[in-house]
């Protein structure tokens, strides 16, 4: 009885603690007033991430909000990013990379959440009502990772210079330093820079940060500037960093000494206590290879068995023909898949390992084509027409020969 009764005033409290978060959430609207005059927070991000952007302020009595979407301000194309419900949900897992963007979006708590976000993603979104009115609105710059400068410390490289023209500075904004992407051995940070413009030609419309500056792709830039993000590329800083693991309980003595035996039997090889997932590639076919719950902002790291995976010899474009890389989004590539390619790939994030990767490349026998394959077909069709050609030339040849010599043997008047 006194369980039950128990049971009861803690679910209790628990209603009592929703109905407060429900009220605290109330109150920050009452709080924010909107905007009399419709203005744009610029924000921006690197393509591959996932952003939420929170409606900032609403009417009270309103109960779900409806995001819209414009390339262009004043548009005529506007995508309706609802069910009019706003309880879309995704499942982040299952979204691939160049998927729509009605397939990417979530709305939780009148926030929406785009998940891996491209290009093409850059525009206006507005929070706003199914009717048509708009509460608050956003400029969102998504910059691309094609012709992104990497500049790795260790190796005494250097970022990007502030590059100034007559109207305008561009210069680069660095996130924070990622955590150490290992622990118990070095590891390597990252810290993303994005493309920002400082200019006095900025369009008002646009609330930014600082006076003046937008990120380079911002639809505050005046059309008559040039294409900035071609003039300076979104990059990123690396450098090595060595990090202690957390201490894990350790096993009582007896059960470790029979851990001790059993490996001293030769029973299981040693292997990090990690979910291994199994996966059959086919050779020479492309794989990639994303870590669990791993975003683009993330320390990731990747290991190969034993050997470390380090992103100064692994990123994309650090050499030429690389056939196994790291994306600036953490995934892993295998190109054409060799035999040599099966191992076991460990997954770190932010520090920790995470899952492990067993890859298996079968040995695929060459089969037996019979003479009525089309393969077959084909390629003894165009032996016999080879031939032919070779004989009709030979014979051509041969009877201009022999004619030549009929012409000189015939006697001259």
């Amino acid at each position: 009885m006194s369980g039950l009764l128990g049971a009861t005033i803690l679910l209790s409290l628990v209603d009592v603690l929703q109905a407060f978060a429900i009220e605290k959430k109330g109150d920050v609207f009452k709080k924010t007033a909107c905007p009399a005059f419709l203005i744009f927070e610029n924000v921006a991000y690197l393509a591959d991430m996932t952003f939420e952007l929170p409606c900032k302020c609403k009417p009270e009595e309103t109960s779900s909000v409806v995001w819209y979407f414009q390339k262009d301000l004043h548009s005529q194309e506007t995508t309706v990013l609802t069910d009019f419900n706003g309880t879309v949900i995704v499942d982040s897992s299952h979204i691939r990379t160049g998927s729509d963007l009605l397939k990417r979006f979530s709305i939780r708590m009148f926030s929406l959440i785009v998940f891996r976000a491209q290009v093409r993603d850059s525009g206006h979104y507005l929070c706003g009502t199914r009717e048509g009115l708009f509460f608050y609105g956003y400029d969102v710059d998504v910059q691309p990772t094609r012709q992104i400068t990497v500049a790795f410390l260790d190796n005494d490289e250097h970022v990007q210079e502030d590059y100034t023209e007559k109207e305008f500075t561009l210069f680069t904004t660095f996130w924070d330093w990622t955590s150490c992407d290992r622990c118990g051995v070095r590891g390597e940070q990252r810290r993303i820079g994005l493309c920002y413009v400082q200019s006095a030609q900025l369009r008002p419309r646009y609330r930014t940060a600082l006076p003046n500056v937008s990120s380079c792709s911002s639809r505050a830039v005046p059309p008559h500037f040039p294409h900035l993000i071609q003039l300076r590329s979104p990059e990123v800083a690396i450098r090595s960093c060595l990090a202690t693991c957390p201490k894990k309980e350790v096993p009582e003595e007896g059960v470790q000494s029979i851990s001790n035996i059993v490996y001293k039997l030769g029973e299981k090889p040693h292997l990090p206590r990690v979910p291994i997932q199994y996966h059959r590639q086919p050779p020479k076919t492309d794989l990639v290879i994303t870590c669990p719950g791993a975003r683009p902002e993330h320390a990731v790291a990747w290991d190969k068995g034993s050997v470390r995976l380090y992103r100064s010899h692994y990123l994309v474009g650090v050499r030429k023909h690389m056939r196994l890389f790291i994306d600036h989004g953490n995934h892993l590539h295998l190109q054409r898949v060799h035999r040599r390619d099966k191992a076991t790939y460990f997954c770190w994030r932010e520090g920790e390992l995470v899952a492990g990767f067993q890859l298996s490349v079968p040995f695929q026998p060459r089969r037996q084509r019979s003479p009525t394959d089309p393969e077959s077909i084909f390629v003894m069709r165009a032996v016999g027409i080879s031939f032919a050609v070779i004989a009709g030339i030979f014979f051509l040849i041969h009877a201009s020969h022999c004619l030549s010599r009929l012409f000189w043997k015939l006697p001259k008047s």
